[in-house]
């Protein structure tokens, strides 16, 4: 038989005499044996109190009470489902013993564990009126009614055993509840602590989900821009080899230019995954200072208007603003058919407002390089809504298409990354 692989044991059955927690499983008590030992316990003390008394059985009352002294502990196995009955039964069953023959002070065990039980599971409001009745009955029979009942000398109650009897009870009581309370106590920490266990799952899954989102934006803008471009400067090229050949020369070193840069900005998305940051950066962050490269390889004349105080924005912000107008640009090439586009970017005191135009209409729906009709508009306004602004996009009424952005320059206020689930959809 070849030997058991050393290490980190899977879930399932495990090889005799080897389990991940020692030599041997460890034993769970049954529900039925945590209910048997106080019986047992209880049953213990009554023999080992009374057993000369019931061993006698000089008269056939003796076997009644032989009876009673067995009654209190058997009821304690169904303390947990009827503790009230099981309390009552227990008191019944010990006053009727201390009536029949002397009783020693274990007699009173079952009851004690009977009333610890009743009043641990949250019955103590009802429990101390039985056994304060069953403490009074006692009292009753062993004191006043003992000639009528025929109880011997050596049965009745003294002063003493009343008041042991009475403090007793008070103290079962005291550590019942005490009992209760920690229990609730456990219950609740452990409540607590599965509940943040779950909080900290789900928002584990939840910042997972938000970074997945993150990274297929950001590689659809880099992408897409870099690609659409591409593709129509293939397309030029193939469209001018033979006719102007220096044309699609110049078509073929934009292709080249632009393919450098989308593989440096997917590297850039790559290295931030890294789990570390020992590199540097390999190329400057994405903001608005870099519009100009957008511009220049659109394919097509942008004009670019900057109103208000420029200064520095934050980097979300920035790279945010870059993306905003990086895509709304890409959309013009592969779905409008514009002849110029005009990029707005307005500063103010509070928020950035961003604009781009174009004057062209409409591609069909789907063209011969494969692209769809998605915009990738949901991807733009979950940008915006993350950092708390907004976004629109549409038709104009004199023709062509809008995108507006509204960004807060300071966006302490924006909504939790993922609030607008809109951004799943980056196409």
């Amino acid at each position: 038989m070849p030997p058991y692989p050393s290490g980190p044991f899977p879930a399932g059955p495990f090889p005799p005499g080897r389990h991940p927690s020692g030599p041997f499983p460890p034993r769970r008590r049954r529900p039925h044996d945590r209910a048997a030992a106080p019986a047992f316990i209880a049953l213990g003390f009554h023999l080992f109190g009374n057993a000369k008394e019931a061993a006698a059985l000089a008269h056939p009352a003796d076997v009644i009470a032989v009876v009673l002294l067995f009654i209190g502990p058997l009821a304690l196995m169904w303390r947990r489902r009827a503790h009230l009955l099981v309390l009552i039964l227990a008191a019944a069953a010990s006053i009727g013993y201390a009536t029949m023959l002397p009783p020693s002070w274990t007699f009173a065990v079952a009851p004690v564990i009977a009333l610890h039980a009743a009043v641990k599971a949250g019955r103590g409001r009802a429990a101390a009126p039985i056994a304060a009745a069953g403490y009074l009955g006692y009292l009753t029979v062993t004191w006043f009614l003992a000639e009528p009942l025929g109880v011997g000398e050596a049965s009745r109650a003294s002063l003493r055993i009343a008041i042991l009897t009475a403090l007793g009870l008070l103290l079962t009581m005291f550590i019942g509840e005490a009992s209760r309370s920690r229990a609730a106590y456990l219950r609740e920490l452990s409540r607590t602590a599965t509940e943040r266990a779950r909080a900290h799952e789900e928002q584990e899954k939840r910042q997972a989900s938000d970074e997945r989102l993150r990274i297929a934006r950001e590689l659809h803008d880099v992408l897409g821009h870099h690609l659409s471009l591409i593709n129509v400067q293939a397309g030029v090229g193939l469209h001018l080899m033979e006719s102007r050949p220096e044309q699609a020369r110049e078509a073929l070193t934009t292709i080249k230019t632009a393919s450098a840069e989308a593989l440096r900005e997917v590297r850039a998305v790559l290295d931030a995954l890294r789990p570390d940051q020992e590199a540097a950066p390999r190329q400057p962050a994405l903001g608005l200072d870099r519009l100009s490269d957008l511009t220049s390889d659109a394919g097509f004349p942008v004009t670019v208007d900057i109103t208000g105080e420029r200064r520095p924005l934050p980097s979300e912000v920035d790279r945010a603003a870059y993306r905003i107008v990086q895509e709304a640009l890409t959309n013009v090439r592969r779905h409008a058919l514009a002849s110029s586009v005009r990029v707005a970017i307005a500063f103010t005191p509070a928020e950035l407002c961003l604009s781009v135009c174009n004057d062209g209409t409409a591609r069909p729906a789907a063209t011969d390089d494969g692209s769809s009709a998605g915009t990738g508009i949901a991807g733009m306004r979950a940008r915006a809504e993350t950092l708390g602004g907004t976004l629109r996009a549409g038709p104009r009424p004199e023709g062509g298409y809008l995108v507006e952005a509204l960004l807060p320059i300071d966006p302490t206020g924006r909504h939790p990354a993922g609030a607008s689930r809109d951004g799943e959809e980056v196409a």
